[in-house]
């Protein structure tokens, strides 16, 4: 059990990793071309993409790793930093919990809890 928990904070920690080294190479792309306005609004929208990729990790790693939630059964989306949370958890104490763990994480501007409690 414990074996499985860790090689899952481990997995959730590399994704991280690899989010947060993509999102530099983006950033450092899209600073260097500005001659073509079309290229670089092309090059935003792509460094926004990957900036959610990378708060969606993020967040999925805080997740997996908070002892006051059981979240194997949580889905996350990110769009604009805004993360939607949805699936079950089996009490309304791990929905807020969750939720307070979400908003905590970097670059969440908001949270959109849609969490339902699973029935015993």
């Amino acid at each position: 059990m414990k074996t499985t928990q860790f090689l899952k904070a481990a997995g959730g920690i590399a994704c991280v990793v690899f989010a947060l080294n993509a999102g530099a190479q983006t950033n450092s792309t899209s600073s260097s071309s500005g001659s073509e306005p079309s290229v670089g609004q092309k090059m935003d929208q792509v460094g926004k993409k990957v900036d959610d990729g990378a708060v969606t990790t993020k967040v999925k790693a805080e997740l997996l790793s908070a002892k006051n939630v059981k979240s194997t059964h949580i889905h996350v989306k990110t769009r604009g930093g805004v993360v939607s949370l949805t699936g079950t958890v089996p009490s309304a104490e791990d929905k807020t919990n969750a939720e307070q763990v979400v908003k905590e994480v970097s670059g969440v501007a908001s949270v959109k809890n849609h969490l339902k409690i699973a029935a015993d």
